[in-house]
């Protein structure tokens, strides 16, 4: 059975359903940023000149960045044609890919939690992360 079609506010539930998440937001923004242990895990970015279409050239408005924990993870993220996450060379060697908002519909609420998650993971201590999975039997 497939799960429900994800949403932007998904990523905002799961990454404040994660331990020890702290938020940032610049002033005057709605494009916060979370963090475990002072580490972005994922961040809302603004229209920058990396990520646009390449039809009109308009910058992508809508782009969220998840860290990734290996150059691997990465890969096999932006390779899958059938996942909407890409990158840009502005972030080549960066453990990081890029998805845009308008396309998170692509994913179910479980594949985006799962992202989210191992994002966190991707970032959080070794002690915080052994915890959560311990708590989650997921080792």
């Amino acid at each position: 059975m497939a799960g429900r079609k994800a949403r932007v506010a998904d990523v905002h539930e799961v990454a404040l359903g994660m331990p020890h998440v702290t938020v940032w937001q610049k002033e005057n923004t709605e494009r916060p940023i979370y963090q475990v242990g002072g580490k972005s895990f994922v961040f809302f970015r603004t229209a920058r000149p990396d990520a646009f279409d390449p039809e009109t050239g308009e910058r992508y408005a809508d782009v969220i960045m998840f860290w990734v924990e290996s150059e691997d993870d990465k890969l096999a993220l932006v390779s899958d044609d059938s996942n909407p996450f890409f990158t840009t060379p502005h972030f080549d060697g960066h453990p990081s890919v890029l998805l845009r908002g308008s396309r998170i519909g692509e994913l179910t609420k479980q594949e985006l939690t799962e992202v989210v998650q191992d994002a966190w993971l991707s970032r959080a201590s070794n002690r915080r992360a052994k915890v959560w999975l311990d708590e989650h039997r997921l080792t």
